[in-house]
């Protein structure tokens, strides 16, 4: 029969060999798998405007601003659905959001599939926006629960990921799925893939570590957030109004700063996702067969360039001049690629600077994160990727009237480079580290 004495050494004894859980690595990977999701749904439409067939179904033949519409409908909805509907991931919850939000997307999705008329269509593109302008801010709300600041740099990196890698897989496999089946049948694989968030974010998923099941608390050591802290953040954002958490990041000069540098991102971003296969496929010859692959190339450069990113960001805390650099290094290849006569390698240059742009990304997230506290970070996450992509939904229709109007490529990459330029000189702004957390 043992002392009583032997406890305590027998319970520190059993605290020295516990190890920490690893719960919140399994939560970042349902937000990459999640986000990867939502990235797939959104780039069909990219492939399907460079597809015959769905133009002779649609009547969109010679009618390139109607296609840009496709893309900026989505994007202007969802916009506006980050910045109105984003504080609902600070009163019920992100967890909650974002199950809500995949629900609108798979039903955007479904009906996008079915739809007959063009009209249809173009509101199944808004539905998608809806749900998808709800889902995005919530992530970073996860991220700024679940991580400690010195993780955070690569906790971004990962989940925005899916951001490159998805497109990059969806390019070549939209394009086989369209040869062999149709395009209605990209609407119904993604339909298909949306049902897998939707149940690992409901059973694995919570607001805060605390929360979780899975979490013990030797994790909640190294997260470095106690629950009476949490409990107080959540208890203090039930008391402050929408009006109040919107001054916490409106009234910040460094929140405009930032937005400058992601809206000029935004405008390259979706121009590229939606104009790209065409680009491609009339200005430089490719067959519809290689317009895929060679579509992908951009976003596995910007895979690449995103890791990077984040370890420079946690290892030296220089976001604005990453920002910086991959500003005028995308700037660069895509004036050296535009002039390059061989089509092959114009279209590697010119991918390898729209993917540089991808090292933006991680340090956008990871400064709007230090300098907005838990109870607003839903909101401001929204205000800014809400506002920075309604400037990145007039890119599309833009480059359709472009078009419609010179009839080649080459007068929309220089408007594409000026833009990039302009968003690397604000980011110059944070090379000092004017990021403080607001009180």
């Amino acid at each position: 029969m043992k002392n009583d004495t032997d406890l305590p050494q027998s319970v520190t004894i059993l605290e020295h060999v516990q190890k920490p859980t690893k719960q919140r690595f399994f939560v970042l990977g349902i937000l990459f798998v999640s986000l990867s999701i939502i990235y797939l749904d959104r780039v069909n439409i990219s492939i399907i405007a460079a597809n015959t067939h769905f133009l002779n179904e649609m009547h969109l033949n010679d009618k390139p601003i109607l296609v840009g519409l496709l893309m900026s409908l989505f994007l202007a909805s969802y916009g506006i659905a980050n910045v109105f509907l984003s504080p609902l991931g600070d009163y019920i919850g992100p967890r909650r959001a974002m199950l809500i939000a995949y629900v609108v997307i798979s039903l955007s999705l479904l009906i996008g599939g079915l739809s007959s008329f063009f009209a249809i269509l173009l509101g199944t593109r808004i539905l998608l926006g809806i749900g998808e302008g709800l889902y995005y801010p919530m992530q970073n709300t996860i991220i700024k629960n679940w991580f400690p600041s010195g993780e955070r740099g690569r906790a971004n990196t990962a989940w925005i990921l899916g951001q490159s890698l998805a497109p990059a897989l969806a390019m070549p496999l939209y394009t086989w799925i369209i040869a062999e089946h149709s395009w209605r049948h990209t609407f119904y694989f993604s339909f298909s893939l949306t049902l897998l968030p939707i149940v690992l974010i409901y059973f694995f998923t919570s607001n805060f570590p605390q929360e979780n099941k899975y979490v013990n608390v030797l994790e909640l050591q190294k997260i470095n957030k106690s629950t009476t802290e949490e409990v107080l953040h959540k208890n203090s954002s039930e008391k402050i109004s929408v009006v109040e958490r919107a001054k916490v990041y409106l009234c910040n000069s460094n929140f405009w700063i930032l937005l400058a540098v992601f809206s000029s991102n935004s405008m390259l971003s979706w121009g590229v996702v939606t104009w790209l296969p065409t680009y491609l496929n009339t200005e430089r010859g490719f067959s519809w067969a290689n317009v895929g692959w060679m579509s992908a190339l951009p976003f596995i450069f910007g895979l690449l360039f995103k890791v990077l990113a984040g370890f420079i960001v946690d290892k030296t805390d220089r976001k604005g001049m990453v920002m910086f650099v991959s500003a005028m290094l995308c700037a660069a290849s895509i004036l050296t690629g535009v002039n390059i006569s061989n089509n092959f390698f114009a279209a590697i240059v010119i991918s390898f600077g729209i993917g540089a742009s991808s090292m933006q990304l991680p340090c956008v997230f990871t400064l709007l994160q230090s300098m907005v506290p838990a109870e607003a970070m839903s909101s401001a996450a929204g205000a800014l990727n809400g506002m920075a992509v309604g400037f990145g939904a007039l890119s599309p229709v833009l480059i359709g009237f472009i078009l419609s109007v010179t009839h080649n490529f080459y007068f929309v990459m220089y408007i594409l480079i000026g833009i990039v330029v302009i968003g690397g000189l604000f980011s110059l702004l944070f090379s000092r580290d004017r990021s403080r957390l607001l009180n």
